[in-house]
C-alpha cells in the first residue's frame, strides 16, 4: 500500500493545488462537483450526481456489507486580504484530496473485498445543513459504517499524531427580530426600547445552568438597533444567539430555556419577537466499533506511537446527523494532526499537506477494516 501511495502522491499534491485554489461556498459547489465528477470517470469509476444538490457519491465494489466515507466540499465566505471571497481555510480542500485519494489508492491496489464502499462528496458542511440534504437522497439508509475525517489545529492534535474519533459538541444559531415602535427619545413612554429588551434577553440568558459537568456557551453574538439618529429611541432591532453544548440533551435543555427567556422578555416589555432557527448541529454520537476499527488503521498506518485519545472540542460539525438520525449507523470521524495554523477558519490557516497521503492510508485501511468486520458480524448472525 505505501509502495502505490508513494506513486500516487505527485497527483494527490497536484488534486489538492487544484481544490484550494478553486473554493466555492455551500450550495454552490458547482465546479468542484464538477470536476470531481470529471476526475473520476476519467479514472473509471461511475460517479453519481445528487438529485437535488451539488455533490455526488460514487460506489466501488458491490454487494453486502456497505461502508461509507464522506467529505466536505464547501468552502468559507471571509475576508482575505481586505476582501471577501470564498476561501478554504476548514480544510475541506484537504478532505477532498484523501476521499478522492482513497478511491486511487482502491484502484492502484484493485483488491478484491465482498461488499461496498461509497464515497460521499457532501455539500454545504459550513451551513451545517448539508448532510441532512444527503439524509433525503437515501444513500446513508444502507450504510453499515461511516467514516469522515477532520484536519486538526496544533492545540487539539500535535502535528503527525492522529486520533479515531472526534467529540463535537452541539451548536445551534438563533436569528430573532424585535417588532415595536420608535419614540421621540423625550418621550421614552410612547414606546419600547429595543435595546433595553436586548438587555433583558442578555441578563436572563445568564440565569440558564444546566449540569456543571458538561461545558456549554450560551452568548448574543449580534445586534442591531437604530440609525443615524441618536434622538431616536429604536423600537425593533435584530439579534443572534449562539449555542453550544457537548452533548445532545443537554443542548435540548438549553433551547427550552431559551424559548422561556423569550417568552419572559415579550410579556415584561409587551413587544413582540420572532425567533427562528438557522443552523442547527448534533454533538458527536461515536460507535465504539467504528472507533476501534479507525484505531486499527492508524496504528497499520503510522504506528502506535502517533495513535492518540479520541479529541473533545466545541465546534459543530454536520458529519454527526448521519448517527443520530440512523441509529444503526456505525460512525466516526478521523482527526487529522497535521500542524494546522493559526487555527481553523483562519483567512491565513495553513497545514502540512504531506499529511494528507497519510491520511489516505488510514482511510483506506479504516474502510478495507470495516467491510472485514461487516463480513464476520453476517457470518456470526
Amino acid at each position: 500500500m505505501k509502495e502505490a501511495l508513494s506513486r500516487l502522491r505527485p497527483r494527490l499534491m497536484e488534486i489538492f493545488t487544484y481544490l484550494h485554489a478553486h473554493p466555492e461556498i455551500s450550495w454552490h459547489e458547482v465546479e468542484t462537483t464538477n470536476y470531481i465528477v470529471d476526475l473520476l470517470t476519467r479514472e473509471g469509476f461511475s460517479p453519481i450526481r445528487f438529485k437535488n444538490s451539488t455533490g455526488l457519491y460514487v460506489d466501488v465494489g458491490n454487494g453486502n456489507p456497505k461502508v461509507g466515507l464522506r467529505t466536505d466540499i464547501d468552502a468559507l465566505w471571509q475576508e482575505v486580504d481586505g476582501e471577501f471571497r470564498a476561501n478554504h481555510s476548514c480544510g475541506h480542500d484537504g478532505h477532498m484530496t484523501m476521499a478522492i485519494g482513497a478511491l486511487l489508492l482502491l484502484k492502484e491496489l484493485a483488491p478484491s473485498f465482498n461488499g461496498t464502499i461509497r464515497v460521499i462528496f457532501q455539500p454545504a458542511e459550513e451551513k451545517g445543513t448539508g448532510a441532512l440534504s444527503v439524509l433525503k437522497e437515501g444513500i446513508i439508509d444502507d450504510l453499515d459504517f461511516l467514516f469522515g475525517v477532520h484536519v486538526r489545529p496544533v492545540h487539539e492534535l500535535e502535528d503527525g499524531t492522529y486520533c479515531a474519533a472526534l467529540y463535537h459538541g452541539a451548536s445551534r444559531l438563533l436569528e430573532g427580530e424585535i417588532i415595536g415602535e420608535d419614540a421621540h427619545a423625550a418621550r421614552p413612554h410612547l414606546g419600547v426600547n429595543a435595546i433595553e429588551v436586548g438587555a433583558t434577553i442578555i441578563e436572563d440568558l445568564r440565569t440558564l445552568h444546566t449540569d456543571p459537568m458538561v461545558p456549554v456557551s450560551i452568548k448574543m453574538t449580534k445586534f442591531h438597533a437604530g440609525g443615524e439618529s441618536g434622538n431616536i429611541i429604536p423600537g425593533s432591532a435584530s439579534f443572534t444567539i449562539d449555542i453550544r453544548a457537548q452533548q445532545n440533551d443537554v443542548m435540548g435543555a438549553l433551547a427550552q430555556g431559551v424559548k422561556r427567556v423569550i417568552d419572559s422578555a415579550k410579556i415584561l416589555h409587551k413587544v413582540q419577537i420572532e425567533l427562528r432557527t438557522v443552523a442547527n448541529v448534533v454533538a458527536a454520537e461515536v460507535d465504539s466499533t467504528a472507533q476501534y476499527i479507525m484505531e486499527q488503521a492508524i496504528v497499520q498506518a503510522t504506528g502506535l506511537s502517533n495513535l492518540r485519545k479520541p479529541v473533545y472540542t466545541p465546534g459543530g460539525e454536520d458529519f454527526h446527523h448521519y448517527a443520530v438520525q440512523r441509529q444503526h449507523l456505525k460512525s466516526t470521524m478521523l482527526g487529522l494532526g497535521c500542524g494546522v495554523t493559526p487555527g481553523l477558519h483562519h483567512p491565513k490557516m495553513k497545514f502540512k499537506q504531506a499529511r494528507l497521503v497519510t491520511g489516505v492510508e488510514i482511510l483506506t485501511r479504516a474502510v478495507l477494516l470495516a467491510l472485514e468486520s461487516g463480513k464476520s458480524e453476517e457470518g456470526s448472525a
